[in-house]
Formats: structure tokens, sequence, C-alpha cells
């Protein structure tokens, strides 16, 4: 079962959810995040039957987050993974952008020193991140145009990516005497390895759908305008898998590069034990012994 931390659960006190009506099938929420009585319009959030997309939603900024527009990306998250009857996400963008990173023009309008700033947007940024890496569901982007900067970042975090055709990924950082965040550093090297990594933190070149599929930083390219029917495609796949097998996979595989050989055997005896006493693992054991389809995640 998920654990939230003090933070996650005081976050999730101050949601608010209203029913809206049904779009597309899936059903909308308003989510009015309590600051000051305002409502957050950057991120809008869609759920039903299961699933859930997060918009980013300000396209005439190309997505790119101030601090409200990243403090809603993570209080939704957060949402997401204590809400039982959320089992997978998918993660968008508003417009021509997935999402262009932090808003520099913001970021020079802040009232007090520039390192200020950037500490302050980067540790909700880096709340949100975080969220993903530790989502025991499925987190899926579908990168509907430009991402580049921390929407670069916050692409790699998720679990799987699919990508239009005319979409570009561009690390974004360096380039603007800046250097990587959002754990940016973390995953370029686990996807592309050191040499592959360092060559994009230092060119900074652009990076176009089938060089990113070819390089794996994407799992999936596909005709524009179709990134997040895919990306529910995925998850709608997924949800037929037990997903506590999915949770326990993505916590060993994450912490597998810096846990000692050893240490990785015990996680897994006990992971394995675990999922074996689990309805999932009981009706995955079940359905082979029996030779029928098993039906997981009731």
């Amino acid at each position: 079962m998920y654990q939230g931390t003090h933070f996650e659960l005081e976050t999730a006190k101050r949601i608010i959810y209203k029913p809206g009506p049904m779009v597309n099938g899936i059903l909308a929420h308003e989510i009015r995040l309590l600051k000051g009585g305002k409502m957050s319009d950057a991120i809008k959030v869609k759920t039903g039957s299961g699933l859930a997309v997060i918009t980013l939603a300000r396209p005439n900024a190309f997505n790119s987050f101030d601090l409200e527009m990243i403090g809603g990306l993570a209080e939704n998250l957060v949402r997401m993974a204590l809400d039982p009857d959320v089992v997978g996400i998918a993660i968008t963008g508003e417009g021509k952008a997935f999402c262009a990173g932090g808003d520099l023009r913001w970021l020079s309008v802040y009232k007090g020193d520039p390192d200020a700033a950037f500490h302050e947007l980067a540790a909700r940024y880096h709340q949100a991140i975080l969220e993903i890496k530790r989502m025991p569901k499925p987190v899926v982007a579908a990168i509907n145009g430009l991402a580049a900067g921390g929407g670069f970042s916050l692409a790699l975090a998720c679990d799987f990516r699919v990508m239009e055709a005319t979409a570009v990924l561009k690390q974004g950082y360096t380039s603007n005497g800046l250097s990587i965040d959002g754990g940016g550093t973390y995953s370029l090297p686990r996807l592309v390895g050191l040499a592959r990594a360092l060559e994009i933190a230092a060119f900074d070149r652009a990076i176009p759908a089938d060089q990113a599929l070819s390089w794996g930083l994407v799992t999936e390219v596909v005709g524009d305008g179709k990134s997040l029917d895919r990306a529910l495609a995925l998850l709608e796949e997924l949800r037929k898998m037990p997903l506590s097998s999915f949770a326990a996979s993505k916590e060993l595989l994450t912490a597998s590069f810096d846990t000692p050989f050893e240490v990785t055997l015990e996680k897994e005896r006990q992971a394995l034990s675990q999922c074996a006493v689990h309805p999932n693992g009981r009706e995955g054991v079940a359905a082979f012994l029996e030779k029928r389809k098993p039906l997981y995640n009731r």
C-alpha cells in the first residue's frame, strides 16, 4: 500500500474535488488548490475508468511552468498516488508544446535574488519529479510537441514516453548558461549511457523523434495528434497486468543502479514474497495452475 509522507498527506487534505461533465468518456474534475482562494487553471485533470490525464495548460507560454503551475502538478500527482480509483496517469501539454521548462520570464520578475527564484521553483518542481518516481502506478508522457529544459527532464522522469513525429526534445539548460535539474542527470545516463548523456548535455542539440527513439529516450513514436491516445492505450494494456508487480518492478529497477548486488537480491526476495501473498499474486498462480486467463486488479 502507498504510504504518503506528512507533506503528501497534508497536501491531499487541501484539495477539493468538484465533479464535472463527461468529456470524451472521461469524467472531468475541477481541482481547487487552496492557495489564497485562487483556482489553478494551469493544470487540467480528467479522470475516468481508472485513468487520469494531467494536461499542462499554459499554451501561450509553451506550457512553461511558474511556481503556481508546478505546485499544482505536484499536488495533483500526490492525489493520484493516494486515489485507489486511479491506476494509471498520462501527462501531456495543451497546444503545440509538451512543456518548455521553467518560465524564465517569470523568474526574471521574481521578487528577490535570482538564485532564490531558481531555488524555490526547483524545490516545487523536484517534488513533482519525486512523486512520479515514487508513484506505484504507471505514468506515461504524451509528448505532443516541444519538450525542453524542465519539460525534457519531466518527460524523462515518466515511466514511458510516447512522442509525436514532429515533436522535438531539447535539453535546453546548458545553452542558457544553466545546469540540468529535474533528475535529468539521473535519468539521461540510465537511458542512453554516460557518453551519450554527456553529448546531450554539452552540445544541447535538438533531438527529433526518430533520433530520440533510436537513442532510447522514448518508448514509441506516433503520428501528430496521436500521442495522448497511444499513451492511454498503453495504460489500458498495463491495467490488465498485475499493478502490484509493476510497482515492485519499478521500485527495484529504479534503485538497482545505486544498490549493491547482495542488497538487491534481498530486496528482490522480499518483493517476491510480498507479491506472492497479494491478491494479484494469488490470482496469477491460480490461473497458471488452472490453465486460464488471470483477472488482475479486482
